[in-house]
C-alpha cells in the first residue's frame, strides 16, 4: 500500500526539493553574515602619506635646536644675552605643552588632514617672521620680538606631526608595519634637530642661517598634499575603532571609568602608562636639553661650537640608525617584547648620562663621541617603543602620544632652566662650566630610570588585533557536516566545505550544489496527527 493511502492526512514532500531550498537559504544567510564582517585592507598611498609626515616632521624639528650651536654668535649678532638665546628654544618647549594636548581634540573633531594643514601654515609663517627679524635697521628688542614670535609659531607646528604619528600608523598600517611607521615619524623630528645643529654653524652668519631655515620651511610645504586622514577600509581592528578622546583617557587614569567602558584600563595598565610617561619624559627631556645647551655644555671645556654641534648630532643620528634597524624587528620578531627592551636599554642610557659628570673634560673628544653614540642608540630606540607601549596599554594612540610628548617637553624645560641656573660663574675654573648641571642631569635620569623594574608592558592592543586578524585571515579548517536522512533541519549540507574563521562561516567557491533529482528520494511525514483506533 502506498504511504499516502496509509496516512491520508499527511503532507508528503520530496526531500530533495526541500533540502535544496534549505541549502539555498543557508547560502544566502552565510553571504549576509560575510558581508557584515569587516574588511581589513592596506593601500599603497600610505607610503606617500608617511613620506609627507617624515618631511614635515624633519623640518618642524629644525627650529627647536637651530640656535643651540650658534648661541654665542646669535647673542652677538642681535645684541641679546645668552639666556635670551636659550629662550628661543625654551619657547618651543613651553608652547608645545598646551598645543600637544589640543592636537588629539582637534584630530578627533576635524581629522588628521586638517591638523596637518594647520601645522604647515604655521611652519611657513614662522620661517619668514624669523627672517624679518634679521633686518639690520631694527632695534635689538624688535628683532628679538620677531625671532621669539617665529619660534612661537613653529612650536605650534612641531607637536602636530609628533603627536599624530602613532595615530597615522594605526590608521594606515597593519601589525607588520605599524611600529616601523611610528618609528620613522618619531625619529624624523629629532633628526631634523640634528640636521639643524649641523647646518646652523656651517652656513655662515646667524642672519644667513635664519634665511636658510625660512627657505627650507617653504620648500617642504607641498608635502601636505601627500597626507590623507584615513583609508577607505582600516588595516586592523584598532584602526577601525572610533577614536577615543583625551578626556576619556584622563578620566581612565584617575579611575573614573567603568570596567565596561571601551576606555577602561586595569590598575596595572595605568601604572605602566605612568612609568612609561616618566621614562619617556625624562629621556626626551635630557636629549632636548643637550640639543639646546650643547655649546654651553662643551665650549667652557675647550670644544668649538662645531664640535659641540657634532656631539649633539652624533647622539641623534646614531640613534636614528639604530631605530631603522630595530623597528622592523619589533614588527616581525620582537613583537611582544617592548617591556624587556625597556628594561635592558633604560639602565644603559641612564648610566651613560651619569658618566658625563666625569667625561666632560678637556681633550676627551673620542670618549664624548662614544658616550653620545651609546645614549643615542638606547634613547632613540625607546622613542617608538615608548610611543607604541603607550598606545598598547591605553588603546588611545593620539591621546597617549600627546601625554608622552608633553611630558618630554616639560622635563626638557625643567632641565634647561635648572641647569642654566647651575651654570658656574665667570670666576670659576673653567669659567661658566656646567659640572653641577651634569650632576643634576645624571642623577635625575638614574632615579627615574630605576622605575623601569616595575613595568609589565602587556600589549593589549596588539593582542586584540592579532585575534581579529586570525578571525578574518586564519588557516582554513574544513569540517564535514553529517547527513541526517530524515531530519530536514540538517539535510542538504553534505560534502560542503565550510571555511571557519574563529567561529565565522564564509561561503566557498568549492561548494558542491545538490542535484535537481536524487535516486534516494525519501518520503517525509510532516505535521502528522496520529489518531487512536476507534
Amino acid at each position: 500500500m502506498h504511504e499516502s493511502e496509509l496516512y491520508p492526512d499527511a503532507k508528503v514532500t520530496d526531500t530533495s526539493q526541500l533540502t535544496r531550498r534549505i541549502s539555498v537559504t543557508h547560502i544566502e544567510q552565510s553571504k549576509e553574515e560575510s558581508e557584515q564582517l569587516p574588511v581589513y585592507r592596506l593601500y599603497k598611498r600610505r607610503f606617500a602619506g608617511l613620506f609627507g609626515f617624515i618631511l614635515l616632521a624633519l623640518v618642524t624639528g629644525m627650529p627647536w635646536a637651530w640656535f643651540g650651536p650658534i648661541s654665542t654668535d646669535t647673542a652677538q649678532a642681535f645684541d641679546i644675552s645668552i639666556d635670551q638665546v636659550n629662550w628661543l628654544g625654551n619657547i618651543i618647549s613651553c608652547v608645545y605643552l598646551p598645543v600637544s594636548l589640543l592636537v588629539p581634540v582637534l584630530c578627533t573633531r576635524f581629522g588628521i588632514r586638517r591638523c596637518v594643514e594647520v601645522g604647515v601654515v604655521t611652519l611657513l609663517i614662522s620661517g619668514w617672521l624669523r627672517y624679518a627679524g634679521t633686518i639690520t635697521t631694527l632695534s635689538s628688542e624688535s628683532a628679538y620680538a620677531l625671532l621669539i614670535l617665529g619660534q612661537f609659531l613653529s612650536a605650534i607646528s612641531q607637536p602636530i606631526f609628533q603627536v599624530l604619528g602613532p595615530k597615522y600608523s594605526e590608521m594606515w598600517f597593519d601589525l607588520k608595519g605599524r611600529t616601523t611607521a611610528t618609528m620613522v615619524i618619531a625619529v624624523a623630528n629629532p633628526v631634523g634637530g640634528a640636521i639643524g645643529q649641523l647646518l646652523s654653524p656651517l652656513i655662515g652668519t646667524a642672519r644667513q642661517s635664519i634665511l636658510v631655515l625660512a627657505i627650507i620651511s617653504t620648500v617642504v610645504t607641498p608635502a601636505l598634499f601627500l597626507i590623507e586622514s584615513e583609508p577607505p577600509s582600516p588595516p586592523t581592528y584598532a584602526g577601525s575603532k572610533a577614536p577615543q578622546s583625551l578626556y576619556s583617557l584622563l578620566r581612565t587614569m584617575v579611575g573614573k571609568v567603568r570596567p565596561d567602558d571601551p576606555a577602561y584600563m586595569t590598575p596595572h595598565e595605568r601604572l605602566d602608562f605612568v612609568i612609561d610617561t616618566l621614562l619617556f619624559g625624562v629621556l626626551v627631556g635630557a636629549a632636548n636639553a643637550l640639543s639646546i645647551l650643547s655649546a654651553q655644555y662643551f665650549e667652557p671645556e675647550g670644544y668649538s661650537d662645531t664640535v659641540s654641534g657634532l656631539l649633539g648630532a652624533t647622539l641623534l643620528l646614531s640613534g636614528v640608525l639604530a631605530s631603522v634597524v630595530t623597528a622592523p624587528l619589533f614588527d616581525r620578531v620582537l613583537t611582544h617584547h617592548l617591556g624587556i627592551t625597556l628594561k635592558i636599554l633604560v639602565p644603559i642610557a641612564a648610566g651613560s648620562w651619569l658618566s658625563l659628570i666625569w667625561a666632560v673634560k678637556p681633550n676627551n673628544t673620542g670618549g664624548l663621541f662614544a658616550i653620545m653614540v651609546i645614549i643615542g642608540v638606547c634613547s632613540l630606540i625607546m622613542l617608538p617603543v615608548g610611543l607604541e607601549l603607550g598606545a598598547e596599554v591605553t588603546r588611545n594612540a593620539d591621546g597617549s602620544a600627546a601625554i608622552l610628548w608633553c611630558a618630554g617637553n616639560a622635563f626638557g624645560i625643567i632641565f634647561i632652566l635648572a641647569e642654566g641656573a647651575l651654570r658656574a660663574s665667570a670666576t670659576a675654573s673653567p669659567p661658566y662650566n656646567m659640572r653641577a648641571a651634569f650632576v643634576l642631569h645624571g642623577v635625575l635620569v638614574m632615579v627615574v630610570g630605576a622605575s623601569v623594574v616595575f613595568i609589565r608592558a602587556k600589549q593589549a592592543r596588539r593582542e586584540m588585533d592579532e585575534r581579529m586578524a586570525q578571525h578574518l585571515h586564519p588557516t582554513r579548517c574544513v569540517e564535514a557536516v553529517p547527513m541526517y536522512p530524515l531530519d530536514t533541519a540538517y539535510s542538504g549540507q553534505s560534502i560542503r566545505s565550510i571555511e571557519k574563521e574563529s567561529g565565522s562561516i564564509q561561503d566557498r567557491d568549492d561548494f558542491i550544489p545538490l542535484p535537481d533529482k536524487r535516486d534516494d528520494v525519501k518520503a517525509d511525514v510532516i505535521e502528522t496527527a496520529v489518531q487512536p483506533d476507534s
